[in-house]
């Protein structure tokens, strides 16, 4: 999977959702839960029912930032949910907030 920027990503076993704000990655499979992720168009609107890999649950919160180590896939989660987000297997930490300059 290649996803362009902009694009919504769905689980197909909770119902995280995520808006990707960066994919430099090239072609990488993006999971929640242990299971892959899909497009809108794809996507049945409803989870498939699959169980969530108990390994890859630690959810996902609204409105934060997801980011691999070299910050080449930065995601942004709309829906929050039980599975936990990885590419290639990786798990993606919550993208921490760059501290503002000193202003005295």
């Amino acid at each position: 999977m290649e996803p362009s920027v902009g694009s919504t990503l769905l689980s197909t076993v909770d119902d995280t959702a995520v808006v990707v704000v960066r994919w430099t990655a090239g072609p990488a499979e993006l999971t929640c839960g242990g299971a892959p992720m899909v497009g809108k168009a794809e996507h049945g609107g409803t989870p498939s029912g699959s169980v969530i890999d108990a390994a890859h649950a630690s959810g996902t919160v609204l409105g934060k930032r997801y980011a691999d180590a070299d910050g080449s896939v930065e995601l942004l989660c709309t829906k929050p949910g039980p599975g936990s987000l990885a590419l290639n297997g990786t798990p993606l930490a919550i993208k921490s907030a760059k501290p503002l300059p000193a202003s005295d």
